[in-house]
């Protein structure tokens, strides 16, 4: 049977749209009010059909913030600027992350309050993997204090999400500036 285009189970996208529900949902009610029930609803399928991309709710939960670090990683290592500006361009990209992903941004920032011990261990890894990136980067273009200067800009992407989050977006009135 071919597959007809407006059919929306037919989609090879099917996955991502899951995991977007599942992005607004997380971000939304947080780990323990969102079930896989009302992310399949959000998308239009049966839970079943969740089940088969992903075994379990945590499966589905450590899928979504996968891809919005990979994300993060991806904007952060993309971006190319003299030293004095790259603290502020990569937190610009942030911004951008923020305005095109923002469920997905806005629960990988809130993912370390999640106290489930798998979770809590993915997360740790991730900001870890994260904070390395950052450091590396900035200690490559010659900035002093690179892992000091990491930990604020991640600090500062902590602030913009709890700004957000809060909807008080002067608490997110940060910049790393062209001085750091």
């Amino acid at each position: 049977m071919a597959r007809q285009k407006n059919n929306p189970l037919a989609s090879p996208n099917r996955k991502d749209q899951i995991l977007d529900a599942a992005a607004a949902q997380f971000a939304a009610n947080g780990f323990y009010k969102t079930t896989t029930a009302l992310v399949a609803a959000a998308v239009g399928v049966t839970q079943p059909y969740v089940f088969h991309f992903f075994k379990t709710k945590e499966e589905l939960y450590l899928a979504v913030l996968d891809r919005a670090v990979g994300r993060l990683i991806e904007a952060f290592r993309s971006v190319e600027a003299p030293p004095k500006e790259l603290a502020h361009r990569m937190g610009h990209a942030f911004n951008v992350l923020m305005d095109t992903h923002r469920d997905e941004i806005l629960l990988c920032m809130q993912s370390f309050t999640t106290p489930e011990p798998d979770i809590r261990q993915f997360v740790r890894g991730k900001f870890k993997l994260i904070h390395e990136l950052v450091a590396d980067r900035f200690d490559s273009a010659g900035l002093p204090q690179a892992e000091a200067l990491a930990s604020q800009f991640v600090a500062c992407g902590m602030v913009i999400a709890m700004a957000e989050v809060l909807e008080l977006p002067q608490l997110g009135m940060m910049d790393m500036g062209e001085d750091g």
